[in-house]
């Protein structure tokens, strides 16, 4: 494929800037505002806030005179994001690799993971795939559900709304292939008392895009004006444009023209509209990453939901099977508690909705300090994924102790 129209990151830097006062959070806020040669992960909020931006190769001498000038604490986390990318794109497998061939030790392009979810259910009775709907550029959301038993409570794993979390659709087909292949005891439990469905690329065309065209492209693919794109997870009727959205279109947390004016959250409405008491959904997990979270609603607001306590020591324990599989540290919380203020999103929308009375955003891997952001090595892979299922496995059976799969 030709590189050119493709974008670069050659020299982009990743700087953490430690905020110590209200006027240096003022100072980043204009910066953040007035130029696109910063990439903000996250938004400067307040003092003693550590802020993670990436730096366009131009913007270096003047992104190291405002951190002299204004007193900032920095670190250089990484000094060329585009080594980090040329890295990875050794461990993407072709487009059309065959689905009986993939693996966990890649990165699988969207059209593998949609032919790889249709070998599945063909190989198997209790697998059968699920069209969500269709994207903004007409692509099919394609999902599996699971199920031996029709009585079962169900699971909703949503997966791969922000294009550029790689990490998202890798481990819940990870999850898939482990509930199929697994003759663990632990892992049967789920596969044969739980019914599931999986959607590991609800954003389609920004995965798609993220391979051919912008390694960091987040959004979705819809025109708005001179600019492309909709944060997906802040497009659901949940305090929508509110705190931690913005109404700009430039924005990479753009909410897009009103909650669910974007097909691909459209159809996850509908799809809890149509199905959602019918298929006995009670719990819903959406797969992000980074920053090792776990997070519970509310995120735009403070006040805490009526079974926060059941989902703070549900999650505990999700994050302590975690830790005990692999060493990793992942903090449980309430999403304004644990990350930064956020309205439109998917687990306040399905939790405040009556939709399911479990919701969870899981940031997977890697920690807060990152050196590679959304750029995990694919070595990681199969570490994630089983995490997450000790995760899985845990969180399931602590809710099932505190009645919620009655």
């Amino acid at each position: 494929m030709s590189s050119i129209g493709k974008a670069r990151y050659d020299n982009y830097a990743l700087y953490r800037v430690h905020i110590k006062t209200e006027a240096q959070v003022k100072t980043l806020q204009e910066l953040e505002e007035k130029s696109d040669s910063y990439v903000f992960i996250g938004h400067a909020l307040r003092p003693d806030q550590k802020l993670v931006i990436m730096v366009s190769a131009h913007k270096l001498a003047e992104i190291e005179e405002i951190i002299a000038r204004y007193g900032f604490g920095k670190e250089i986390l990484h000094p060329n994001i585009q080594e980090l990318i040329d890295q990875e794109a050794v461990r993407v497998k072709p487009v059309d690799t065959k689905p009986e061939n993939v693996d966990w030790n890649n990165y699988w392009q969207l059209d593998t993971i949609n032919k790889w979810l249709d070998w599945l259910a063909a190989k198997h009775s209790f697998i059968t795939t699920v069209d969500l709907g269709e994207s903004y550029e007409g692509q099919t959301v394609k999902g599996v559900k699971f199920a031996k038993n029709d009585t079962n409570p169900t699971i909703f794993i949503e997966a791969g709304i922000h294009a550029r979390e790689w990490i998202s659709p890798a481990t819940t087909t990870f999850i898939i292939n482990q509930l199929v292949e697994s003759s663990r005891p632990e892992v049967q439990e789920l596969a044969n008392n739980f019914n599931w469905f999986f959607f590991p690329v609800v954003n389609p065309d920004g995965y798609r895009y993220t391979f051919e065209k912008d390694r960091l492209w987040r959004k979705n693919r819809k025109p708005y004006g001179l600019y492309l794109g909709v944060d997906l997870n802040r497009n659901f009727d949940a305090n929508w444009n509110g705190t931690g959205s913005s109404s700009d279109p430039s924005r990479y947390d753009f909410c897009g023209a009103g909650p669910f004016s974007e097909p691909e959250t459209a159809n996850i409405d509908n799809f809890f509209k149509a199905h959602g008491k019918k298929e006995r959904i009670n719990t819903y997990i959406a797969l992000h990453s980074f920053s090792q979270l776990m997070m519970f609603p509310y995120g735009h607001k403070t006040e805490k939901p009526p079974n926060y306590d059941d989902l703070k020591a549900i999650g505990e324990k999700a994050v302590a099977a975690i830790k005990e599989k692999h060493g990793k540290t992942y903090i449980c919380g309430s999403s304004i508690e644990t990350i930064y203020p956020s309205s439109g999103g998917s687990n306040d929308w399905v939790y405040e909705k009556g939709f399911a009375d479990i919701s969870y955003i899981i940031e997977l891997r890697g920690p807060a300090d990152s050196t590679n952001m959304f750029i995990l090595p694919a070595d990681e892979i199969t570490p994630v994924g089983e995490e997450i299922l000790e995760a899985f496995i845990a969180l399931l059976k602590e809710g099932k102790a505190r009645g919620y799969y009655n």
